[in-house]
């Protein structure tokens, strides 16, 4: 199994910055492709970035240029860097590590954006 925790959410005024960290564990974690996604109330689930194994990155049009993905393998540990944050950024940010036969995700934490 791979267990993934998320943490550093919280309440932050509209262009205010997080860092959200996910730590992955296991017997079963290697290093894979691994992502943040996020989901607001009524909302679908969706993409906010995504990086591989080697650290190539990749950004949901609507963070491009205000949030940066990062990786840390020897820590097992994933990043979200979120700058110049707005209320539509407000949900809940979840982790994910991509496997070849199936997903894994974190429980969630909590970004609020409001004033």
């Amino acid at each position: 199994q791979v267990q993934l925790v998320e943490s550093g959410g919280g309440l932050v005024q509209p262009g205010g910055s997080l860092r959200l960290s996910c730590a992955a564990s296991g017997s079963r974690f290697i290093v894979r492709p691994m992502g943040w996604y996020r989901q607001a109330p009524g909302k679908q689930r969706e993409l906010v970035a995504t990086i591989t194994r080697g650290g190539i990155t990749n950004y949901a049009d609507s963070v491009k240029g205000r949030f940066t993905i990062s990786r840390d393998n020897a820590k097992n540990t994933v990043y979200l860097q979120m700058n110049s944050l707005k209320p539509e950024d407000t949900a809940v940010y979840y982790c994910n590590a991509n496997y070849p036969m199936r997903d894994y995700w974190g429980q969630g934490t909590q970004v609020t954006v409001s004033s």
